[in-house]
Protein backbone atom coordinates (compact mmCIF):
# COMPACT_ATOMS: atom_id res chain seq x y z
CA UNK A 1 0.00 0.00 0.00
CA UNK A 2 1.30 3.46 -0.93
CA UNK A 3 2.42 5.79 1.78
CA UNK A 4 -0.25 8.08 3.19
CA UNK A 5 1.12 12.00 1.95
CA UNK A 6 0.88 14.65 5.44
CA UNK A 7 -2.38 15.68 3.87
CA UNK A 8 -4.18 12.52 3.50
CA UNK A 9 -3.43 11.74 7.05
CA UNK A 10 -4.68 15.22 8.38
CA UNK A 11 -7.43 14.41 6.53
CA UNK A 12 -8.24 10.93 8.22
CA UNK A 13 -7.52 12.26 11.78
CA UNK A 14 -10.51 15.19 10.71
CA UNK A 15 -12.86 12.30 9.75
CA UNK A 16 -11.90 10.69 13.17
CA UNK A 17 -12.70 14.02 15.19
CA UNK A 18 -15.49 14.70 13.14
CA UNK A 19 -17.09 11.20 14.26
CA UNK A 20 -16.05 12.27 17.80
CA UNK A 21 -18.16 15.08 17.67
CA UNK A 22 -21.09 13.20 16.24
CA UNK A 23 -21.10 14.07 13.07
CA UNK A 24 -21.77 11.55 10.12
CA UNK A 25 -18.78 12.19 7.70
CA UNK A 26 -20.72 10.25 5.07
CA UNK A 27 -24.50 10.50 6.02
CA UNK A 28 -27.46 8.86 4.33
CA UNK A 29 -29.93 10.72 3.51
CA UNK A 30 -31.81 12.79 0.97
CA UNK A 31 -30.05 16.13 0.45
CA UNK A 32 -32.69 18.96 -0.73
CA UNK A 33 -31.61 20.76 -3.75
CA UNK A 34 -34.16 23.21 -5.67
CA UNK A 35 -31.82 25.09 -7.44
CA UNK A 36 -28.19 25.20 -9.55
CA UNK A 37 -25.71 27.91 -9.35
CA UNK A 38 -26.04 28.32 -12.90
CA UNK A 39 -30.13 29.05 -12.32
CA UNK A 40 -29.15 31.37 -9.46
CA UNK A 41 -26.36 33.07 -11.53
CA UNK A 42 -28.59 33.55 -14.70
CA UNK A 43 -31.94 34.18 -13.18
CA UNK A 44 -31.83 36.29 -9.92
CA UNK A 45 -32.68 40.03 -9.68
CA UNK A 46 -32.54 41.80 -6.34
CA UNK A 47 -35.41 44.30 -6.94
CA UNK A 48 -37.08 41.04 -7.45
CA UNK A 49 -36.13 39.75 -4.28
CA UNK A 50 -36.41 36.22 -5.75
CA UNK A 51 -34.33 33.19 -4.62
CA UNK A 52 -34.50 33.63 -1.03
CA UNK A 53 -34.66 29.97 0.08
CA UNK A 54 -32.56 28.11 -2.57
CA UNK A 55 -30.96 25.37 -1.12
CA UNK A 56 -27.75 23.79 -3.30
CA UNK A 57 -25.34 21.28 -2.85
CA UNK A 58 -21.72 20.56 -4.09
CA UNK A 59 -17.72 20.73 -3.39
CA UNK A 60 -16.59 22.90 -1.00
CA UNK A 61 -14.14 24.94 -3.06
CA UNK A 62 -12.24 27.29 -1.44
CA UNK A 63 -12.69 29.30 2.26
CA UNK A 64 -11.86 33.04 3.33
CA UNK A 65 -12.23 33.02 7.25
CA UNK A 66 -12.78 36.31 8.69
CA UNK A 67 -13.10 35.34 12.62
CA UNK A 68 -17.20 35.42 13.05
CA UNK A 69 -18.00 34.97 9.44
CA UNK A 70 -16.57 33.72 6.18
CA UNK A 71 -16.69 33.82 1.76
CA UNK A 72 -16.12 30.07 0.34
CA UNK A 73 -16.53 28.99 -2.86
CA UNK A 74 -19.40 26.47 -3.93
CA UNK A 75 -19.35 24.44 -7.38
CA UNK A 76 -21.77 22.05 -8.32
CA UNK A 77 -22.25 20.39 -11.83
CA UNK A 78 -23.30 23.58 -13.13
CA UNK A 79 -20.91 25.91 -11.76
CA UNK A 80 -19.72 28.18 -8.91
CA UNK A 81 -21.33 30.41 -6.57
CA UNK A 82 -20.19 32.22 -3.53
CA UNK A 83 -21.77 31.44 0.32
CA UNK A 84 -21.28 34.26 2.99
CA UNK A 85 -21.13 31.87 6.11
CA UNK A 86 -21.85 33.87 9.63
CA UNK A 87 -21.26 31.71 12.99
CA UNK A 88 -24.42 33.23 14.36
CA UNK A 89 -26.72 32.45 11.63
CA UNK A 90 -25.67 28.83 11.14
CA UNK A 91 -25.47 28.27 15.05
CA UNK A 92 -28.29 30.21 16.35
CA UNK A 93 -28.02 28.77 19.89
CA UNK A 94 -25.05 28.78 22.45
CA UNK A 95 -23.50 25.98 20.46
CA UNK A 96 -20.72 27.36 18.18
CA UNK A 97 -19.28 23.75 17.28
CA UNK A 98 -20.61 23.58 13.72
CA UNK A 99 -18.79 26.61 12.97
CA UNK A 100 -15.30 27.12 15.53
CA UNK A 101 -14.85 23.47 14.65
CA UNK A 102 -16.13 22.03 11.41
CA UNK A 103 -16.44 24.82 9.20
CA UNK A 104 -13.33 26.68 10.54
CA UNK A 105 -11.29 23.88 11.05
CA UNK A 106 -12.27 20.02 10.02
CA UNK A 107 -13.44 20.51 6.86
CA UNK A 108 -11.04 20.37 4.03
CA UNK A 109 -11.32 21.71 -0.19
CA UNK A 110 -12.78 19.31 -1.91
CA UNK A 111 -15.31 18.23 0.46
CA UNK A 112 -19.19 18.16 -0.26
CA UNK A 113 -21.27 19.87 2.06
CA UNK A 114 -25.48 21.12 1.47
CA UNK A 115 -26.21 24.69 2.37
CA UNK A 116 -29.51 26.69 2.53
CA UNK A 117 -30.31 30.33 2.72
CA UNK A 118 -31.32 33.38 0.84
CA UNK A 119 -29.22 35.11 -1.97
CA UNK A 120 -28.10 38.41 -2.14
CA UNK A 121 -25.45 40.72 -3.78
CA UNK A 122 -22.14 42.05 -1.87
CA UNK A 123 -21.13 45.24 -1.77
CA UNK A 124 -18.39 44.47 -4.74
CA UNK A 125 -21.16 43.35 -6.90
CA UNK A 126 -20.66 39.30 -6.46
CA UNK A 127 -24.06 37.07 -6.37
CA UNK A 128 -23.52 35.35 -2.83
CA UNK A 129 -25.97 32.97 -0.55
CA UNK A 130 -26.25 33.87 2.70
CA UNK A 131 -26.07 30.79 4.42
CA UNK A 132 -28.65 29.37 7.26
CA UNK A 133 -27.69 25.74 7.26
CA UNK A 134 -25.10 23.90 6.59
CA UNK A 135 -23.99 19.97 6.33
CA UNK A 136 -21.28 18.08 5.79
CA UNK A 137 -22.06 15.60 2.89
CA UNK A 138 -19.15 13.78 1.84
CA UNK A 139 -15.27 14.28 3.16
CA UNK A 140 -12.88 14.36 0.76
CA UNK A 141 -9.65 12.11 1.91
CA UNK A 142 -7.40 13.06 -0.87
CA UNK A 143 -6.94 16.82 -1.46
CA UNK A 144 -7.99 18.06 -5.25
CA UNK A 145 -4.92 19.50 -7.31
CA UNK A 146 -5.35 23.45 -6.67
CA UNK A 147 -4.31 25.82 -9.14
CA UNK A 148 -2.36 28.50 -8.05
CA UNK A 149 -1.73 32.10 -9.61
CA UNK A 150 1.40 34.60 -8.73
CA UNK A 151 2.23 37.57 -10.15
CA UNK A 152 5.47 37.79 -11.85
CA UNK A 153 7.78 40.41 -10.58
CA UNK A 154 9.82 40.65 -13.91
CA UNK A 155 6.77 41.21 -16.35
CA UNK A 156 3.96 41.75 -13.70
CA UNK A 157 1.88 38.93 -15.66
CA UNK A 158 -0.28 36.25 -13.81
CA UNK A 159 1.51 32.80 -13.90
CA UNK A 160 -0.68 29.94 -13.19
CA UNK A 161 1.35 26.65 -11.88
CA UNK A 162 0.77 23.68 -10.00
CA UNK A 163 -2.12 22.99 -12.85
CA UNK A 164 -4.04 19.15 -13.11
CA UNK A 165 -2.44 19.23 -16.99
CA UNK A 166 -0.35 16.00 -17.63
CA UNK A 167 -2.62 14.19 -19.99
CA UNK A 168 -1.56 10.67 -18.79
CA UNK A 169 -2.87 11.90 -15.06
CA UNK A 170 -5.77 13.43 -17.03
CA UNK A 171 -7.08 10.84 -18.34
CA UNK A 172 -6.40 8.27 -15.91
CA UNK A 173 -8.03 10.46 -13.00
CA UNK A 174 -10.64 11.72 -15.43
CA UNK A 175 -12.70 12.14 -11.61
CA UNK A 176 -10.74 15.05 -10.97
CA UNK A 177 -9.83 16.06 -14.43
CA UNK A 178 -13.55 17.02 -14.47
CA UNK A 179 -13.53 18.90 -10.86
CA UNK A 180 -10.57 21.31 -11.67
CA UNK A 181 -10.66 21.88 -15.85
CA UNK A 182 -13.73 23.71 -16.73
CA UNK A 183 -13.46 23.23 -19.81
CA UNK A 184 -12.84 19.36 -19.71
CA UNK A 185 -16.65 19.59 -18.82
CA UNK A 186 -17.87 21.68 -21.59
CA UNK A 187 -15.93 19.07 -24.25
CA UNK A 188 -18.27 16.35 -22.79
CA UNK A 189 -21.57 18.08 -22.98
CA UNK A 190 -21.28 19.16 -26.83
CA UNK A 191 -20.47 15.67 -26.97
CA UNK A 192 -23.59 14.20 -25.94
CA UNK A 193 -25.29 17.26 -27.72
CA UNK A 194 -23.35 15.87 -30.70
CA UNK A 195 -25.27 12.36 -30.35
CA UNK A 196 -28.76 14.25 -29.27
CA UNK A 197 -28.37 16.46 -32.66
CA UNK A 198 -28.22 12.94 -34.83
CA UNK A 199 -30.33 11.19 -32.94
CA UNK A 200 -33.18 14.08 -33.51
CA UNK A 201 -32.18 14.31 -37.17
CA UNK A 202 -32.23 10.33 -37.91
CA UNK A 203 -35.77 10.31 -35.62
CA UNK A 204 -37.18 12.90 -37.16
CA UNK A 205 -36.77 11.70 -40.79
CA UNK A 206 -38.76 8.34 -39.25
CA UNK A 207 -35.66 5.91 -38.90
CA UNK A 208 -35.59 3.49 -36.02
CA UNK A 209 -33.05 3.19 -33.09
CA UNK A 210 -32.45 -0.37 -32.60
CA UNK A 211 -29.83 -2.30 -30.85
CA UNK A 212 -27.65 -5.83 -31.82
CA UNK A 213 -25.01 -7.90 -30.28
CA UNK A 214 -21.73 -6.78 -29.33
CA UNK A 215 -20.68 -10.37 -28.13
CA UNK A 216 -20.73 -11.52 -31.40
CA UNK A 217 -20.01 -15.77 -32.69
CA UNK A 218 -18.46 -13.74 -36.44
CA UNK A 219 -17.07 -11.06 -36.65
CA UNK A 220 -17.70 -8.73 -39.44
CA UNK A 221 -18.68 -5.95 -41.39
CA UNK A 222 -15.11 -3.95 -41.41
CA UNK A 223 -11.69 -4.72 -41.53
CA UNK A 224 -10.00 -5.65 -38.79
CA UNK A 225 -8.96 -7.63 -36.24
CA UNK A 226 -11.06 -8.53 -33.01
CA UNK A 227 -10.90 -8.92 -29.29
CA UNK A 228 -11.66 -12.61 -28.06
CA UNK A 229 -13.43 -14.18 -25.50
CA UNK A 230 -15.12 -17.47 -24.57
CA UNK A 231 -18.72 -18.49 -23.30
CA UNK A 232 -18.18 -20.94 -20.85
CA UNK A 233 -22.33 -22.14 -20.61
CA UNK A 234 -22.02 -22.56 -24.84
CA UNK A 235 -18.06 -23.71 -25.07
CA UNK A 236 -17.81 -21.15 -27.76
CA UNK A 237 -15.60 -18.62 -29.17
CA UNK A 238 -17.29 -15.25 -29.13
CA UNK A 239 -15.89 -11.79 -30.31
CA UNK A 240 -16.91 -8.33 -29.48
CA UNK A 241 -17.91 -6.56 -32.77
CA UNK A 242 -16.05 -4.87 -34.88
CA UNK A 243 -18.84 -3.05 -36.59
CA UNK A 244 -22.56 -4.13 -36.40
CA UNK A 245 -23.21 -3.65 -40.41
CA UNK A 246 -24.39 -6.99 -40.61
CA UNK A 247 -26.79 -6.91 -38.17
CA UNK A 248 -28.45 -3.97 -39.09
CA UNK A 249 -28.53 -5.69 -42.89
CA UNK A 250 -30.66 -8.42 -41.51
CA UNK A 251 -33.05 -5.96 -39.85
CA UNK A 252 -33.48 -4.05 -43.43
CA UNK A 253 -34.05 -7.72 -44.75
CA UNK A 254 -36.64 -7.96 -42.40
CA UNK A 255 -38.89 -5.02 -43.39
CA UNK A 256 -37.31 -1.85 -41.78
CA UNK A 257 -37.00 0.57 -44.52
CA UNK A 258 -34.43 2.49 -41.75
CA UNK A 259 -32.62 1.48 -38.76
CA UNK A 260 -29.39 3.02 -36.90
CA UNK A 261 -27.61 2.03 -33.88
CA UNK A 262 -24.95 4.49 -31.63
CA UNK A 263 -23.08 1.52 -31.04
CA UNK A 264 -19.79 0.66 -28.71
CA UNK A 265 -17.56 -0.86 -31.42
CA UNK A 266 -14.24 -2.91 -30.58
CA UNK A 267 -10.99 -3.30 -32.68
CA UNK A 268 -7.93 -5.12 -31.35
CA UNK A 269 -5.20 -2.40 -33.25
CA UNK A 270 -2.79 -0.16 -32.34
CA UNK A 271 -3.52 3.09 -30.30
CA UNK A 272 -2.66 6.96 -31.19
CA UNK A 273 -4.34 10.13 -30.60
CA UNK A 274 -7.11 9.11 -33.21
CA UNK A 275 -7.59 5.07 -32.41
CA UNK A 276 -8.81 3.55 -29.15
CA UNK A 277 -9.56 0.30 -29.06
CA UNK A 278 -13.08 0.76 -27.70
CA UNK A 279 -14.83 3.06 -29.57
CA UNK A 280 -18.25 5.07 -30.74
CA UNK A 281 -19.98 4.84 -34.22
CA UNK A 282 -23.84 5.49 -35.28
CA UNK A 283 -24.38 2.94 -38.47
CA UNK A 284 -27.32 3.68 -40.47
CA UNK A 285 -28.93 1.64 -43.49
CA UNK A 286 -31.77 3.01 -45.37
CA UNK A 287 -33.91 1.05 -47.88
CA UNK A 288 -34.56 2.06 -51.49
CA UNK A 289 -31.54 4.88 -51.54
CA UNK A 290 -27.77 4.59 -52.75
CA UNK A 291 -24.61 6.46 -51.93
CA UNK A 292 -25.78 9.84 -53.84
CA UNK A 293 -28.49 10.10 -51.91
CA UNK A 294 -26.43 9.49 -48.28
CA UNK A 295 -23.71 11.81 -49.03
CA UNK A 296 -26.89 14.32 -49.18
CA UNK A 297 -27.93 13.43 -45.87
CA UNK A 298 -24.60 13.50 -44.17
CA UNK A 299 -23.85 16.79 -45.97
CA UNK A 300 -26.83 18.31 -44.41
CA UNK A 301 -26.68 16.10 -40.60
CA UNK A 302 -23.08 17.01 -40.03
CA UNK A 303 -24.03 21.07 -41.01
CA UNK A 304 -27.06 20.78 -38.38
CA UNK A 305 -24.75 19.29 -35.67
CA UNK A 306 -22.38 22.24 -35.90
CA UNK A 307 -25.13 24.57 -36.19
CA UNK A 308 -26.46 23.16 -32.62
CA UNK A 309 -23.06 22.95 -31.24
CA UNK A 310 -21.48 26.60 -32.11
CA UNK A 311 -24.77 28.31 -33.91
CA UNK A 312 -22.50 28.37 -37.05
CA UNK A 313 -21.08 26.32 -39.55
CA UNK A 314 -17.56 27.13 -39.00
CA UNK A 315 -15.98 25.32 -36.63
CA UNK A 316 -11.93 26.65 -35.46
CA UNK A 317 -9.89 23.25 -35.18
CA UNK A 318 -6.03 23.96 -34.02
CA UNK A 319 -4.89 26.20 -36.64
CA UNK A 320 -8.02 25.78 -39.21
CA UNK A 321 -10.92 27.35 -39.55
CA UNK A 322 -13.39 24.42 -41.00
CA UNK A 323 -16.66 25.21 -42.79
CA UNK A 324 -19.56 22.20 -42.81
CA UNK A 325 -21.63 24.44 -45.09
CA UNK A 326 -23.47 22.41 -47.53
CA UNK A 327 -22.24 21.74 -50.73
CA UNK A 328 -18.83 19.68 -49.57
CA UNK A 329 -15.63 18.82 -51.97
CA UNK A 330 -15.98 15.46 -54.29
CA UNK A 331 -13.26 13.63 -55.71
CA UNK A 332 -13.00 10.15 -56.68
CA UNK A 333 -10.34 8.10 -54.76
CA UNK A 334 -8.24 7.96 -58.59
CA UNK A 335 -8.47 11.92 -58.88
CA UNK A 336 -7.74 12.80 -55.63
CA UNK A 337 -4.46 10.64 -55.42
CA UNK A 338 -3.86 12.07 -59.33
CA UNK A 339 -4.57 15.82 -57.68
CA UNK A 340 -2.01 15.51 -54.78
CA UNK A 341 0.66 13.11 -56.56
CA UNK A 342 0.67 13.70 -59.76
CA UNK A 343 0.36 9.88 -60.62
CA UNK A 344 -2.76 8.23 -62.45
CA UNK A 345 -3.28 4.61 -61.07
CA UNK A 346 -6.45 3.27 -62.20
CA UNK A 347 -5.34 1.02 -64.44
CA UNK A 348 -2.11 0.06 -62.64
CA UNK A 349 -1.82 -3.90 -61.69
CA UNK A 350 -0.40 -4.75 -58.33
CA UNK A 351 2.96 -4.54 -59.73
CA UNK A 352 2.61 -1.52 -61.25
CA UNK A 353 1.47 -0.19 -58.04
CA UNK A 354 3.91 -1.68 -55.64
CA UNK A 355 6.82 0.13 -58.04
CA UNK A 356 4.52 3.35 -57.63
CA UNK A 357 4.68 3.12 -53.98
CA UNK A 358 7.80 2.90 -53.84
CA UNK A 359 8.56 6.01 -55.61
CA UNK A 360 6.26 7.69 -54.09
CA UNK A 361 8.30 6.53 -50.51
CA UNK A 362 4.70 4.43 -49.01
CA UNK A 363 6.01 1.30 -47.22
CA UNK A 364 4.61 -1.83 -47.93
CA UNK A 365 4.84 -5.58 -46.92
CA UNK A 366 4.11 -8.43 -49.18
CA UNK A 367 0.77 -9.46 -47.59
CA UNK A 368 -0.87 -6.16 -49.05
CA UNK A 369 -2.96 -6.83 -52.20
CA UNK A 370 -4.03 -3.82 -54.64
CA UNK A 371 -6.75 -2.39 -52.44
CA UNK A 372 -4.51 -1.88 -49.14
CA UNK A 373 -1.51 -0.86 -51.77
CA UNK A 374 -3.84 2.14 -52.57
CA UNK A 375 -5.32 2.66 -49.23
CA UNK A 376 -1.76 2.80 -48.16
CA UNK A 377 -1.07 5.67 -51.14
CA UNK A 378 -3.73 7.65 -50.43
CA UNK A 379 -3.11 7.46 -46.37
CA UNK A 380 -0.03 8.86 -47.15
CA UNK A 381 -0.60 11.27 -50.02
CA UNK A 382 -4.00 12.51 -49.79
CA UNK A 383 -6.11 12.32 -46.57
CA UNK A 384 -3.67 14.41 -44.20
CA UNK A 385 -4.36 17.25 -47.14
CA UNK A 386 -8.15 16.70 -46.81
CA UNK A 387 -9.06 19.75 -44.34
CA UNK A 388 -12.23 21.38 -45.31
CA UNK A 389 -14.63 18.34 -45.59
CA UNK A 390 -14.38 16.04 -48.76
CA UNK A 391 -16.27 13.32 -50.42
CA UNK A 392 -13.89 10.74 -51.83
CA UNK A 393 -15.90 8.38 -53.99
CA UNK A 394 -15.46 5.41 -56.05
CA UNK A 395 -13.29 2.47 -54.58
CA UNK A 396 -11.71 0.20 -56.11
CA UNK A 397 -13.90 -3.14 -55.91
CA UNK A 398 -11.03 -5.21 -53.67
CA UNK A 399 -11.14 -2.31 -51.15
CA UNK A 400 -14.74 -2.60 -50.33
CA UNK A 401 -16.15 -6.42 -49.93
CA UNK A 402 -19.83 -5.25 -48.78
CA UNK A 403 -20.28 -2.02 -51.15
CA UNK A 404 -22.26 -2.72 -54.56
CA UNK A 405 -20.46 -2.50 -57.73
CA UNK A 406 -19.97 0.66 -59.81
CA UNK A 407 -23.09 1.30 -62.38
CA UNK A 408 -21.15 2.46 -64.78
CA UNK A 409 -17.11 2.27 -63.88
CA UNK A 410 -15.83 -1.40 -64.06
CA UNK A 411 -13.65 -2.54 -61.49
CA UNK A 412 -15.30 -0.01 -58.82
CA UNK A 413 -17.68 0.08 -56.22
CA UNK A 414 -20.21 2.63 -55.03
CA UNK A 415 -18.52 3.75 -51.63
CA UNK A 416 -17.52 6.97 -50.42
CA UNK A 417 -15.88 8.43 -47.13
CA UNK A 418 -16.12 12.29 -45.56
CA UNK A 419 -12.27 13.11 -45.15
CA UNK A 420 -12.29 16.31 -42.67
CA UNK A 421 -9.10 17.55 -40.90
CA UNK A 422 -6.88 15.15 -42.70
CA UNK A 423 -8.70 12.06 -41.26
CA UNK A 424 -11.82 9.70 -42.15
CA UNK A 425 -15.22 10.59 -40.26
CA UNK A 426 -17.54 8.13 -42.32
CA UNK A 427 -17.64 5.64 -44.49
CA UNK A 428 -20.65 4.09 -46.46
CA UNK A 429 -21.69 2.44 -49.84
CA UNK A 430 -24.68 1.74 -52.17
CA UNK A 431 -24.96 -1.69 -49.91
CA UNK A 432 -24.30 -5.07 -52.06
CA UNK A 433 -27.33 -7.13 -51.86
CA UNK A 434 -26.31 -10.05 -54.65
CA UNK A 435 -25.95 -12.68 -52.13
CA UNK A 436 -23.87 -14.80 -55.17
CA UNK A 437 -21.37 -11.60 -55.39
CA UNK A 438 -21.39 -11.16 -52.38
CA UNK A 439 -20.43 -14.32 -51.44
CA UNK A 440 -17.40 -14.15 -54.02
CA UNK A 441 -15.91 -11.08 -52.21
CA UNK A 442 -15.91 -13.32 -48.98
CA UNK A 443 -13.97 -15.81 -50.54
CA UNK A 444 -11.63 -13.14 -51.93
CA UNK A 445 -11.31 -11.78 -48.41
CA UNK A 446 -10.50 -15.43 -47.30
CA UNK A 447 -7.44 -15.83 -49.74
CA UNK A 448 -6.28 -12.42 -48.37
CA UNK A 449 -6.08 -13.78 -44.68
CA UNK A 450 -4.28 -16.86 -45.95
CA UNK A 451 -1.72 -13.96 -47.41
CA UNK A 452 -1.59 -12.95 -43.92
CA UNK A 453 -4.32 -10.06 -43.65
CA UNK A 454 -5.11 -9.88 -39.93
CA UNK A 455 -7.65 -7.71 -41.04
CA UNK A 456 -9.11 -9.78 -44.16
CA UNK A 457 -13.54 -10.32 -43.46
CA UNK A 458 -14.45 -13.92 -42.51
CA UNK A 459 -17.00 -15.65 -44.26
CA UNK A 460 -20.58 -15.19 -42.81
CA UNK A 461 -23.07 -18.13 -43.50
CA UNK A 462 -25.68 -16.46 -41.96
CA UNK A 463 -25.81 -13.35 -43.35
CA UNK A 464 -25.40 -15.13 -46.75
CA UNK A 465 -28.79 -16.94 -46.25
CA UNK A 466 -30.33 -13.09 -45.36
CA UNK A 467 -29.44 -11.94 -48.78
CA UNK A 468 -30.22 -15.00 -49.97
CA UNK A 469 -34.54 -14.60 -48.94
CA UNK A 470 -33.69 -10.75 -50.53
CA UNK A 471 -32.51 -7.75 -49.17
CA UNK A 472 -33.62 -4.20 -51.39
CA UNK A 473 -31.51 -1.89 -52.56
CA UNK A 474 -29.54 -0.24 -49.68
CA UNK A 475 -27.58 2.36 -48.42
CA UNK A 476 -25.67 2.10 -45.61
CA UNK A 477 -23.27 4.73 -43.90
CA UNK A 478 -20.95 4.56 -40.40
CA UNK A 479 -19.97 7.71 -39.07
CA UNK A 480 -17.24 7.98 -36.20
CA UNK A 481 -18.69 9.20 -33.40
CA UNK A 482 -15.13 10.10 -31.28
CA UNK A 483 -13.47 11.58 -34.27
CA UNK A 484 -16.68 13.56 -35.47
CA UNK A 485 -16.41 14.74 -31.45
CA UNK A 486 -12.52 15.57 -31.63
CA UNK A 487 -13.64 18.41 -35.03
CA UNK A 488 -16.35 19.89 -32.99
CA UNK A 489 -14.63 20.42 -29.59
CA UNK A 490 -11.49 21.10 -31.44
CA UNK A 491 -9.87 18.19 -28.96
CA UNK A 492 -6.48 17.54 -30.04
CA UNK A 493 -6.19 13.76 -29.22
CA UNK A 494 -9.28 11.07 -29.08
CA UNK A 495 -8.50 10.52 -25.50
CA UNK A 496 -9.93 13.78 -24.60
CA UNK A 497 -13.47 12.80 -25.93
CA UNK A 498 -13.69 9.86 -23.81
CA UNK A 499 -14.35 9.93 -20.47
CA UNK A 500 -12.15 6.91 -19.61
CA UNK A 501 -9.74 5.74 -22.69
CA UNK A 502 -7.65 3.02 -22.49
CA UNK A 503 -4.79 3.14 -21.29
CA UNK A 504 -1.13 1.06 -19.37
CA UNK A 505 -1.16 -0.33 -16.11
CA UNK A 506 -0.27 1.90 -14.25
CA UNK A 507 3.18 1.59 -12.34
CA UNK A 508 4.39 2.44 -9.18
CA UNK A 509 2.02 4.97 -6.99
Amino acid sequence: MVPLSEQETLRRHKLDELRALGIEPYPSELVEVNFSTQEIHDNYHPELNNFQDVALAGRLMSVRVMGKASFAELMDSSGRIQLYVNRDEICPGEDKTLYNNVFKKLLDLGDFIGVKGHVFITQVGETTIHVTELKLLAKALRPLPVVKEKIDEATGEKVVYDAFTDPEQRYRQRYVDLVVNPQVRDTFLKRTQLVQAMRNYLNDKGYLEVETPILQPLYGGAAARPFTTHHNTLDMTLYLRIANELYLKRLIVGGFDGVYEFSKDFRNEGMSRFHNPEFTQMELYVAYKDYHWMMDLVEEMVERVALALHGKTEVQVGENLINFQRPWQRYTMFEAIEKFTGVAIGKMDEVALRETAAKLKVGLDPSMGKSKIIDEIFGEHVEPKLIQPTFITDYPVEMSPLAKKHRDQPGLVERFEAICNGKEICNAFSELNDPIDQRQRFEDQLELGKRGDTEAMVLDEDFLRALEYGMPPTAGLGIGIDRLSMIMTNSHSIQDVLFFPQMRPETGG
